[in-house]
Parts: structure tokens; C-alpha cells; sequence
């Protein structure tokens, strides 16, 4: 059986780092976290919970997450929903009941409905793909009072009273795709955004993160255009990535700062001129249109990660842990041709 001293010693992290990540005192980065946990996963190291597990599982506790529905417009979410329901296979063993509820992007009233039903069922934690509108934040505010802690996965609603945030650094993910952007095309770029809805702060915040990026470090780049997919439809997102293409044919590079990425090259594809195109996420489709150089680049953001550290951070939180940061950041991994196979 592996020990902690030989896990300190392919880590090259010390004892001390170590026990806390094993026992969730916080204090350790997101990066140094996931390095040791996946070397204590490697070595098979099972320290004794034995009597944890028993005081734990007579708490029958019971986490709700709400996460907007995974579809052929964004599979992105189906990969989260996975690492949702790997975590919470792992929680089984301290007697955890996890409940996954879907909702389409944009429905506001359902997920209030939602928030309303975890907490009136004295679930003990939430996590929540939040919109950010008013009376979600309100919602959470109001849940929060209550001693329910809830963690906001993927997109984040601040100043709500939720526990922590688990996502992408969405601006700084903008920034990024400016940075790519700028230095494949040599800044020089006629530049087209199809965008997504305002009530989603990482599309805000990725635009935000890309304009500001890109006027202060490509002042020869321009962008031409700008179109928000309200529909999330992937018919909505051809029609109006063609329509924008059309419209201006000086445009030579997109950034797609939403889902629809599929439907909205399928448009490229058709336009009759070369298009640098930079997306988000890794998803299958994605990957595939890398290989076939239809997207120059794109950047992932850890789905799993987001679906299973909410639901650790609750766990953690019902059980005492005072530690818990406010914001737990993926990392903006460039994914190119090259290194589309290396995890």
C-alpha cells in the first residue's frame, strides 16, 4: 500500500501539503490539489476512514445540482454532468445522495422553481449552473441565509451569498482567444463574435476579456460585428453566422464566444473564404473540426473539474471545513491539432 511519504516524493509537495489536501483543510492551490490527488489515485493510496465514513453517513446528507440540459447545441454539459456522476459515486461510500435536475438556458422560472424545491426538501447543499439574473441572486441569497451552503458551477453569480465558484476565469479566457487570435493572424484581423445571452456572465465576461485584450494589444484588428444566439438553436446559429458573413465580407476571422460551434462552421465551410476561427471548449465535435482545420483553436476548461469540485466543496462545507476558498479556477488549456490527444 502507497504512503503519504512516498506520494510526497513523486509530487515533490511536502507532508504537510499533503495531509491537508487529504483532509480537505484547504490552503493548497487548485493546481497543487489536483497533482497530488491524482498521484494518491495512481498509487492506489486509501487512507483509514473508516470511522469518518460511520459519523458521516448517519448525516444522510443530500445534494441537488442544477445544470443547464446537455444537447447537440452545447455537449459540453453532458461531459460535466459526468464528472457530476463520478463524484458523486465516490460520495455513495459516506451514504451521499446526489440529485441532478436540467434546465434549458434562459429559464429563469425553473431553476427558482428548483432552488425552491432542494431547499424546502432540507437538501443539505446545492450547486447550480446560475443564471445571473436578479431573482436567481436573490434566490440564492435567501437559501444561503438559511445555513444551505450553494456553489455555483460553470457560470457564476457574485454578490449572491454562494459559498464558492467553480468555472472558468471566463475574461481571462477572452483574453486568451484575443491573444490567439491576434498572433495567428498577425493582428491584423476583420473580426466577427458569435455571441450568446447576456443573462450568461461567462459569454459577458469571455467578450469582455476579448475586446478589451484585443484593442489594447492588436490596434490593427478590428471587430466588424457582433451577434448574440438569444435561441441556443443550432439552426440559429448557422443562419446567423451565415447572415454575418454575408453581410461582410471583409470579415476573415471569427471568435465563437458561445456554443453552436458545429452549425456556425458549418456557414464558414460555405462562405468561400478562408475564416480563422477560435472557439471554447474540446467537446467531440470540436476535436474533429480541429483535425480538419475548419478551428485554428480552442480552449477547454475542465468540464469534469466543474461538474465534481462542487460537489466536493459542499461535502467539505457540511462537514465542518472552514477553508474553502471563494474561487476555484479551471485552467484555459489551448487545444490545437498537435496536442489534441494529450489530457
Amino acid at each position: 500500500m502507497a504512503t503519504i511519504k512516498q506520494i510526497a516524493e513523486i509530487t515533490n509537495v511536502s507532508r504537510g501539503t499533503i495531509d491537508r489536501v487529504l483532509n480537505n483543510r484547504g490552503g493548497v492551490s487548485p493546481e497543487t490539489e489536483r497533482k497530488v490527488r491524482a498521484a494518491m489515485e495512481a498509487l492506489n493510496y486509501l487512507p483509514n476512514k473508516a470511522g469518518k465514513n460511520l459519523a458521516i453517513r448517519r448525516k444522510k446528507l443530500k445534494f441537488g445540482f442544477i445544470l443547464f440540459s446537455p444537447n447537440s447545441y452545447n455537449p459540453f454539459f453532458s461531459d460535466v454532468e459526468a464528472g457530476i456522476r463520478k463524484k458523486a459515486l465516490e460520495l455513495e461510500e459516506f451514504g451521499v445522495t446526489v440529485d441532478i435536475r436540467f434546465t434549458s438556458i434562459n429559464e429563469t422560472v425553473r431553476q427558482l422553481e428548483l432552488l425552491d424545491s432542494f431547499a424546502a426538501n432540507d437538501y443539505n447543499g446545492i450547486a447550480i449552473a446560475a443564471l445571473n439574473t436578479p431573482p436567481i441572486a436573490e434566490k440564492i441569497r435567501e437559501i444561503s441565509s438559511k445555513g444551505i451552503p450553494i456553489v455555483t458551477a460553470n457560470t457564476d453569480i457574485p454578490d449572491s451569498g454562494r459559498l464558492a465558484y467553480v468555472g472558468s476565469n471566463y475574461y481571462q479566457c477572452g483574453q486568451v482567444a484575443a491573444n490567439l487570435m491576434g498572433l495567428i493572424t498577425a493582428g491584423k484581423a476583420k473580426i466577427g463574435i458569435i455571441s450568446g445571452s447576456e443573462n450568461i456572465m461567462c459569454i459577458t465576461e469571455r467578450n469582455a476579456g476579448f475586446q478589451k485584450y484585443l484593442s489594447e494589444n492588436y490596434s490593427e484588428s478590428k471587430i466588424v460585428s457582433i451577434t448574440a444566439n438569444n435561441s441556443y438553436d443550432e439552426v440559429e446559429s448557422y443562419l446567423i453566422t451565415k447572415k454575418m458573413l454575408g453581410e461582410n465580407p471583409e470579415i476573415d476571422a471569427l471568435y465563437l464566444s458561445a456554443a453552436g460551434v458545429h452549425a456556425a462552421c458549418k456557414a464558414v465551410g460555405e462562405c468561400g473564404r478562408k475564416i480563422t476561427v477560435i472557439s471554447n471548449d474540446c467537446t467531440p465535435a470540436t476535436q474533429k473540426l480541429l483535425e480538419e482545420k475548419v478551428i485554428a483553436a480552442t480552449i477547454d476548461q475542465e468540464p469534469g473539474y466543474q461538474g465534481a469540485k462542487p460537489l466536493e466543496i459542499l461535502f467539505e462545507a457540511v462537514n465542518g471545513n472552514t477553508s474553502i476558498q471563494e474561487y476555484y479556477y479551471t485552467d484555459a488549456i489551448i487545444k490545437i491539432r498537435s496536442n489534441l490527444s494529450i489530457e
